[in-house]
């Protein structure tokens, strides 16, 4: 506490933190060269749990699989415990495969003559409960809530008679079935001298026994056992894009293009329509939900992307079906800046609240948004993520990539973004207070290998295409700004960061990469 004199009034402003030194630290499932990857084996889906000591993967086979943080266990006691040792350690995070389990078949839709596939979409860890682990995973049409637990094996031991020595014509057991199977008669009769027989095939040791002992129950042994506890099934007629956990523990979110669904975590067969954007007439239809996420701390705050490029806030204390948002945030065009692609690229593929939900980020084609949820006029920073790839929009457009959808993260202290990019590419920026921190890494042992030069602090505003786009031919775009050589084909969509530490899992094909800071 300082005295009463007033002398340091006002400490002087902190800088900006330096950018981060990352390192690889671990990969799963790496390819050898030459290898041909497997469909079914494509990551789809990353997820930290609230700790920190999990991550879950979804695959296209419809697999999930667990992953356990490994380094604090070896150190011994928890990790607070280890947090309050005086001296730095060199251990950084590390993960080792815990279990994994089917979560999703293909199936088929008769009414529809629609097939389903197994491909998992989002996974959402939900609160742990007496050691064991809770998830949500979803596929295009059908949640399920999934609990792994470690359970023992039971053996019996310490018994009185060996079962491996024989005892007259056998053991004690062998002597009760064959006297019983050899003694029964016609129509339930019973032949007097079973007892006899039975009474005579068992030898007492000479002596007696001293002293009977019960059969004692070990466990020496523990398996794990991954059980569907509940499933979501027939509240979607259009895909599920994402679904979120409550603050409160028991309800959580589905959305489709066109519909929001609350649910709650013991209740199957019975869902809430809290958002309905779809208008009587199809043909008037203009935009789509892209992506919905509860807020992390309000309980009755959600927010949810569009098609435009908008996030709506909404209040589920105003109305049951909030069809009127509480706030909208939107960014402006540029005037004369629109173009065939404007709306397409403007499309939010992924939101994600910052731990305090003071601030979202979202992400669209081009760039990465970060918005304050206390001021609709515009975003507060604009990350420009493949500049480069503006004059290729037509190439882009022909072969699909433009409709990629890229996912986002936040450190979990809220000063850095993330997100991934083509060539297996991905971002890191800062966006603290006068950050100008803009980081390339490659999916690979040797991240700082492929780096994007970028100017220092990027744009708040989108800048307009002023090159005329040609619907054939045009450039390849096959280089990327730093002359390297860009491979559309190798995207890294999805990216977690650990939630207490600088940790990033990325998904590159069927490999899971993990780096440290």
């Amino acid at each position: 506490m300082n005295g009463g004199d007033g002398g340091d009034v006002a400490a002087a402003p902190a800088g900006p933190p330096p950018p981060l030194d990352w390192k690889f630290s671990q990969v799963f499932g790496e390819r050898t060269a030459g290898e041909e990857v497997q469909e079914v084996d494509i990551i789809s889906a990353i997820e930290f749990d609230k700790s920190g000591d999990h991550l879950a993967t979804g695959d296209r086979g419809g697999r999930v699989v667990l992953f356990e943080r490994s380094d604090t266990k070896e150190n011994g006691g928890s990790r607070r415990d280890i947090e309050k040792i005086d001296y730095p350690t060199s251990r950084h995070p590390e993960f080792r495969y815990k279990t994994e389990f089917q979560s999703h078949e293909p199936e088929f839709d008769y009414l529809k003559s629609l097939e389903i596939e197994e491909k998992i979409n989002k996974i959402r860890w939900c609160q742990t409960s007496n050691g064991a682990l809770f998830l949500l995973s979803t596929n295009d049409k059908t949640i399920k809530y999934w609990k792994v637990q470690e359970k023992k094996i039971k053996k019996v031991a310490s018994m009185n008679v060996d079962p491996s020595k024989a005892v007259g014509k056998g053991n004690i057991g062998s002597s009760i079935v064959s006297s019983s199977t050899n003694s029964h008669l016609a129509n339930g009769g019973c032949k007097d001298k079973s007892s006899t027989n039975l009474i005579n095939d068992f030898k007492f040791p000479a002596g007696g026994i001293p002293s009977l002992r019960l059969p004692v129950v070990t466990y020496n042994e523990t398996s794990l056992v991954s059980r569907c506890r509940r499933v979501y099934a027939h509240a979607h007629d259009y895909h599920i894009n994402s679904i979120s956990n409550n603050s409160d523990g028991e309800t959580f979110i589905s959305a489709d293009d066109l519909r929001i669904n609350l649910w709650n975590l013991e209740i199957s067969n019975q869902s809430f329509n809290i958002v309905d954007v779809k208008p009587v007439n199809m043909e008037d239809l203009t935009e789509v939900i892209t992506c919905a996420e509860f807020h992390p701390t309000h309980c009755s705050t959600l927010a949810y992307s569009s098609s435009k490029g908008s996030i709506r806030l909404v209040d589920l204390r105003q109305s049951a079906l909030c069809d009127k948002h509480s706030k909208l945030f939107v960014e402006q065009e540029a005037p004369g800046s629109k173009s065939f692609f404007t709306e397409i690229i403007a499309s939010t593929s992924d939101i994600k609240f910052g731990r305090d939900g003071r601030y979202i980020l979202s992400r669209d084609y081009m760039t990465l948004k970060l918005w304050d949820i206390n001021m609709d006029s515009g975003p507060v920073s604009t990350f420009q993520v493949h500049e480069y790839l503006r004059p290729k929009l037509c190439d882009l457009y022909e072969n699909d990539s433009i409709f990629d959808k890229f996912e986002c993260c936040l450190s979990g202290d809220g000063q850095r973004v993330a997100t991934g990019s083509y060539s297996n590419l991905f971002r890191v920026f800062g966006c603290g207070p006068g950050s100008n921190e803009s980081t390339t890494l490659e999916a690979s042992k040797n991240p700082m290998r492929r780096q994007v030069q970028t100017p220092a602090r990027p744009s708040r505003s989108l800048s307009s295409i002023t090159r005329a786009v040609r619907r054939g031919g045009g450039e390849s775009p096959g280089v990327d700004a730093n002359g390297n050589s860009l491979d559309l084909t190798t995207k890294l969509l999805h990216l977690a960061w650990h939630p207490s530490e600088n940790s990033i899992a990325c998904a590159a094909a069927n490999s899971l990469y993990m780096y440290y800071a």
